[in-house]
């Protein structure tokens, strides 16, 4: 593989200043090397360019698309002509390079061109590097899509908390309401040597957690960063399974998480235990309901260096007490969904796993691109357009099919690719069936569909109680093999036709180089 220089690929040029009272009129975003930082009515770039943080967030790197301006914190990238370089593809390339190591400066960070012009790197054919960044892009819009379905199940969750209850603050339906210490244990956690870090203290079998292990436990904490040793546990404080634990200091403050292991927490975590009989599905209405208070409690904290709150902001906390039947039905489909989202958080570490190592090989050489095709789309909207514009393709195949649904047992099975897959050849024969043998068939369309009616089954089994418990079906690569294992075995039948789209020009028909599938 060839190895050439940035600076043989490109120029990084200087954004251009631009008045902070003139970032607010217009259509045209304005880019620092953060971001997006404003608007403005002109742009200073007319289309597609890499943007880099020369300044402050120093190599932080965006794709632009659009007209844009970019402010003189920034460089913007100009491609030379010297080889040929696919946009998006070095865009990611530069992403993966360590460019915020290369500040000189340790009080105002400043990336200088001349260090990332010395660069050396691999630079494939560029059909390859399409391909490369075809196969990034393709899973970044799966990791997007997860991230995405986790805040939506969030918002859900909040949606059908609001139905049920009304906002616990307010308490706008005007149930009773009782002090938080009353219907739980409010414990200050404890770690009382000093220094903190002492090292004798850690380091044995015992989790040991911190607020941050509570603002990344999405709601349920079972991993932990730090771990105490006999001596540490005598000068700490313990909560058991089923605790709330919520932060009292700094940027935190609010956050809470249903501990699922025991473990021990220092003074900047207060632990809530309901004192019900029933305290696994207590502690998950009254968790829940924290984080409608989470604005008031933050609110409430003094202004100071640190701001923190205490067990007395929390032990008068008027907390509302709908009839217990109602609180069991809202654990209930709290739980549910934390199991769906569970599974969502192992699907999405396991795509950013994927995407990493992907990364990896594809920019070392070594990923094999042979059974990647080249996308067809991305390749033409890059070019100039033709001066006869071509005729339409096959008209597209009807939308939002009306798919049958799935018995029972079936449904119990949707959790796994193998269980999808009768399921699935159902659902693509229905699919096959539209008026008339010129309607394009395309699977990414029919996948698409399939996971709408999927996400549809699943809400109801969620709602209702039944079907496949916390197993949210996520159509992935086992189902597209399947389907085009499918697929081509009724393209060999004769069902399915292969041929290409027809284009017209200059009075002529020429067979074009979108391959087109249907029925036959």
């Amino acid at each position: 593989m060839k190895f050439v220089s940035i600076g043989q690929l490109c120029e990084l040029k200087y954004g251009k200043s631009l008045r902070k009272d003139k970032r607010m009129a217009g259509d045209i975003p304005v880019y620092g090397a953060n971001g997006i930082v404003g608007h403005h009515d002109q742009s200073l770039i007319s289309g597609k360019t890499i943007i880099v943080g020369r300044k402050g967030s120093v190599g932080e790197v965006h794709y632009v698309e659009k007209p844009s301006w970019p402010i003189d914190t920034t460089y913007f990238i100009k491609l030379k002509k010297n080889f040929d370089v696919d946009l998006k593809w070095f865009f990611r390339l530069l992403k993966t390079l360590r460019l915020p190591e290369l500040s000189r400066s340790a009080a105002i960070p400043g990336l200088n061109r001349n260090d990332v012009y010395k660069i050396k790197i691999p630079l494939p054919p560029l059909n390859d590097q399409i391909r490369i960044a075809h196969l990034l892009g393709k899973v970044e819009a799966l990791i997007t899509r997860r991230k995405h379905h986790l805040l939506q199940l969030d918002e859900l969750l909040k949606s059908v908390f609001l139905e049920m209850f009304g906002d616990p603050v307010r308490n706008e339906r005007g149930w009773e309401t009782e002090p938080l210490g009353s219907i739980a244990t409010v414990e200050r956690g404890r770690f009382s040597p000093r220094p903190r870090n002492d090292p004798k203290y850690y380091n044995g079998p015992y989790p040991f957690i911190q607020t941050g292990d509570i603002n990344r436990a999405n709601g349920r904490l079972s991993e932990y960063t730090q771990t105490l040793n006999e001596l540490g546990i005598k000068v700490s404080k313990k909560f058991n399974v089923n605790t709330i634990v919520i932060a009292i200091v700094g940027a935190t403050i609010g956050e809470t998480a249903i501990l699922q292991i025991p473990t021990y927490a220092p003074d900047s975590v207060i632990g809530i235990t309901p004192k019900s009989i029933t305290r696994e599905t207590e502690s998950v209405f009254i968790e829940f309901l924290l984080r409608f208070w989470k604005p008031e409690l933050r609110a409430k904290a003094p202004e100071a260096a640190r701001a923190n709150i205490n067990i007395e902001t929390l032990r008068p906390l008027p907390t509302i007490r709908p009839l217990e039947n109602e609180r069991k039905k809202f654990a209930t489909i709290i739980e549910k969904v934390e199991g769906i989202k569970t599974q969502y958080r192992q699907s999405l570490t396991e795509l950013e796993n994927l995407y990493g190592a992907l990364n990896q090989k594809a920019f070392k050489g070594e990923l094999d691109l042979s059974r990647i095709p080249m996308p067809v789309e991305p390749v033409e909207a890059d070019k100039e357009p033709a001066k006869t514009e071509p005729e339409s393709v096959l008209p597209e195949h009807k939308k939002h099919v009306e798919f049958s649904t799935p018995d029972q047992n079936q449904r119990m099975a949707l959790s796994s690719a193998e269980g999808r897959k009768p399921v699935l050849m159902k659902w693509l024969d229905e699919y096959l069936q539209w008026p008339g043998k010129d309607a394009a068939f395309s699977v990414d369309s029919f996948m698409k569909e399939a996971q709408q009616k999927l996400d549809e089954l699943d809400r109801e089994a969620m709602l209702s109680g039944q079907g496949a418990e916390g197993a949210e079906p996520v159509l992935g690569i086992n189902d597209y093999d399947h389907l085009k294992e499918w697929v081509f075995d009724q393209v060999r039948s004769g069902r399915i036709e292969q041929t290409r789209n027809l284009i017209k020009m200059d009075d002529k028909e020429e067979l074009g180089n979108t391959i087109i599938l249907k029925n036959a």
